[in-house]
């Protein structure tokens, strides 16, 4: 079985090779950018920063666009491409999209169309990789590189996938595919959850939201006729409430976690790839579009500590 080539560069199954002037043993070290609409990304950003904790880290929230999920293709990709440019700008060699929506509908729009001309530009390496490859790896435990051979009979799938996510990364419908290419006793059906990464940005009271995660895990099992083996938090603010969805699913219920999967794809990308000179300071910046100064009391106690927003 091929290795997996987790959170991939620029196209499918391409390296791109770049040559700077002045690139060497004196670059200045950069950092690991994470991206998201709002605070979701904070879930992935957490991991990333127990897992590098040594390592520069910048996180931007482009709370003055959120919420994205509800957003045409190109104002999402329009969008991701701004973000990523910013946090090229503070520093990030490597841009994380701790977002569904924007690792769905951007991703590979930028890998094909964006990333190189930024590097040249910037006259560094860079990258801008997303979070479902790593997920979607975790839900069937395959390698992304592996594609299931095609024998003919229909298998019955013996076990269901709940995706519950946006609406934007419903409409694309990529978990069910590339499920599907993987695993075909899997059967995947995507939740969208209108409204719910918005309330939970807010800081919605938690019994609000307790309705809300309820409401649309039942709305999945009445669709599909029973609740789902798997459940995949196909949107980085669910992690937030994972003890909610957790209450509203069967004991039993095996939950994907997004951010240790993406963080162990990170490790090896980076082990891959030494090219980006990463500081080492553990320097930890934190930009937001939107309002500044500390978030809501749920972002603290999911943080931690209180946590304040720069202007970006």
């Amino acid at each position: 079985m091929p290795r997996s080539p987790a959170l991939p560069g620029p196209g499918p199954g391409r390296k791109t090779a770049y040559t700077f002037a002045g690139q060497g043993l004196n670059a200045a070290p950069m950092a690991i950018g994470v991206f998201d609409s709002g605070v979701g990304g904070l879930t992935v950003h957490r991991e990333l920063t127990r897992r590098f904790s040594t390592r520069d880290l910048v996180y931007l929230a482009d709370q003055a666009n959120a919420p994205i999920g509800s957003r045409s293709g190109e104002e999402i990709v329009e969008i991701t491409r701004n973000g990523c440019e910013r946090l090229f700008q503070a520093g990030a060699s490597v841009v994380v999209l701790a977002c569904n929506t924007a690792s769905a509908v951007a991703l590979r729009r930028l890998q094909q169309t964006w990333v190189a001309e930024a590097a040249v530009r910037h006259g560094r390496p860079l990258n801008v990789l997303g979070i479902i490859v790593p997920t979607i790896e975790a839900a069937t435990g395959l390698p992304w590189t592996y594609e299931a051979e095609r024998l003919g009979d229909k298998v019955e799938a013996i076990d269901i996938t709940g995706v519950f996510c946006t609406a934007a990364t419903a409409i694309s419908r990529v978990y069910e595919i590339e499920i599907d290419k993987r695993r075909e006793d899997l059967a995947v059906f995507s939740e969208p959850c209108p409204g719910l990464a918005g309330l939970i940005e807010l800081g919605a009271p938690t019994e609000e939201l307790r309705v809300v995660v309820a409401d649309h895990v039942d709305a999945l099992r009445r669709r599909i006729g029973r609740h789902p083996d798997t459940a995949i938090l196909g949107c980085t603010h669910y992690e937030i409430v994972a003890d909610l969805f957790a209450a509203a699913l069967p004991d039993g219920t095996t939950l994907i976690h997004q951010p240790s999967a993406v963080a162990d794809a990170l490790e090896r990308y980076f082990a891959r790839h030494p090219e980006y000179a990463l500081g080492d300071s553990g320097r930890r910046t934190f930009l937001t579009t939107g309002k500044t100064g500390p978030q809501s009391d749920r972002v603290s106690q999911f943080w931690g500590a209180p946590l304040s927003f720069e202007a970006a």
